[in-house]
């Protein structure tokens, strides 16, 4: 079964919104869809410098 995906509001400049926008159709993906992407890949890297033994959890 696959999980629901959690619904918020984001407040964001409008001048990082144009950049998020254009970044997304240049990878031909939705602003939301680029905003999630980044947010696992900034995740995932955390992750790694973790199990390297760089940068603590908080």
């Amino acid at each position: 079964m696959m999980e629901g995906r959690k619904a918020f509001l984001l407040r964001i400049s409008p001048d990082l919104w144009k950049e998020l926008e254009a970044w997304a159709a240049a990878e031909l993906r939705s602003v939301n869809g680029q905003i999630e992407y980044l947010l696992k890949q900034a995740v995932e890297k955390r992750k790694r410098e973790q199990a390297a033994g760089g940068e603590q959890p908080r």
